[in-house]
């Protein structure tokens, strides 16, 4: 009997990990599916024919193939300085601004600085107090960075939000890594540049990815600092721009790309709107899977310790 009972306990132990792994297989899957049906229904929109993507129903494939929606997008004359343009102003924006927040996280984190609490706390006020757009403007316009490419550059170069997070990462570092390289006669940069920022590659890889998604998303500061000069604008502030004028807009920084070709279909705003989208959207998906083990990693950062 107790031979039986104790089979029994067995089998039911051996069953739970299966009946668990099921439904957390069965959840992430679901979890896949809502997170990926999206930007897969654009895809099948942007590839659909417009007059025919007004009708709905769209879903997985699109019913009439057509490529117009991208022949506009790709006959802009300015996509090309565009598309260089926002690669520069990622690449810069997000070595640069990785390397400044995590230069300030060092210190921050450093215990022999006396003042870290009270420059830490000055810093987070500013993430919840700023100057406002005017103001900003017309610092931006003192500093001679109006219609320079600078503008882009040095004003997202600290985020607060980024050096919290790497103060936070290297806090938990030991402290006896920069302490073996004292006793070397190593002095605080070369304990940063060869000590503590090797071990700090999943942070990192993670403020990476937020500074390159964000640098490549922007568009505003275009339009509000560099929109009177062709050379200077940017994919996304050119996609705004072509969606405006296939909605219509009457704003004289929309000014409509369809003019300068022969129009021989009909451009909707759906059909435009998905392929902007996907052209938009394209690089960064790249360049995702590629950071995805450290994106994991970093964000958990700061997590409390069990």
């Amino acid at each position: 009997m107790t031979h039986e009972i104790k089979v029994k306990e067995k089998r039911e132990r051996g069953l739970e990990p299966l009946i668990f792994h099921s439904l957390n297989g069965l959840f992430m899957l679901i979890i896949i599916v809502i997170m990926l049906y999206p930007f897969w229904n654009t895809v099948a929109v942007s590839f659909n024919d417009a007059q025919d993507s007004l009708r709905g129903g769209i879903t997985l494939f699109p019913r009439i193939i057509s490529t117009y929606s991208y022949e506009m997008v790709f006959k802009n004359p300015l996509l090309a300085r565009a598309a260089l343009n926002s690669i520069l102003r990622t690449a810069l924006a997000t070595v640069l601004g990785v390397f400044i927040c995590s230069l300030i996280g060092y210190v921050l984190s450093r215990p022999e600085f006396v003042w870290r609490k009270f420059v830490t706390r000055y810093f987070i006020i500013t993430m919840y107090i700023s100057a406002g757009l005017i103001p900003t403007y017309f610092l931006m316009k003192d500093l001679n960075l109006i219609n320079k490419f600078l503008v882009y550059i040095l004003p997202g170069l600290i985020s607060v939000f980024n050096v919290i997070i790497i103060k936070s990462f290297m806090q938990n570092l030991p402290e006896s890594l920069s302490e073996a390289a004292k006793v070397d006669g190593a002095g605080y940069f070369r304990c940063y540049w060869q000590i503590i920022l090797p071990c700090c590659k999943p942070v990192l890889a993670t403020v990476t990815l937020w500074c390159a998604v964000g640098a490549w998303n922007s568009w505003f500061d275009t339009f509000l600092y560099c929109s009177s000069k062709d050379s200077l604008t940017t994919l996304q502030y050119e996609m705004m721009k072509l969606l405006s004028s296939a909605m219509g807009s009457a704003s004289k920084d929309a000014t409509s790309i369809f003019s300068q070709t022969t129009v021989t279909q009909t451009v909707t705003p759906t059909s435009m709107r998905a392929a902007v989208t996907v052209v938009a959207s394209l690089p960064i998906l790249v360049v995702y899977p590629f950071l995805q083990k450290y994106f994991v990693n970093g964000v958990t950062v700061g997590a409390v310790k069990g």
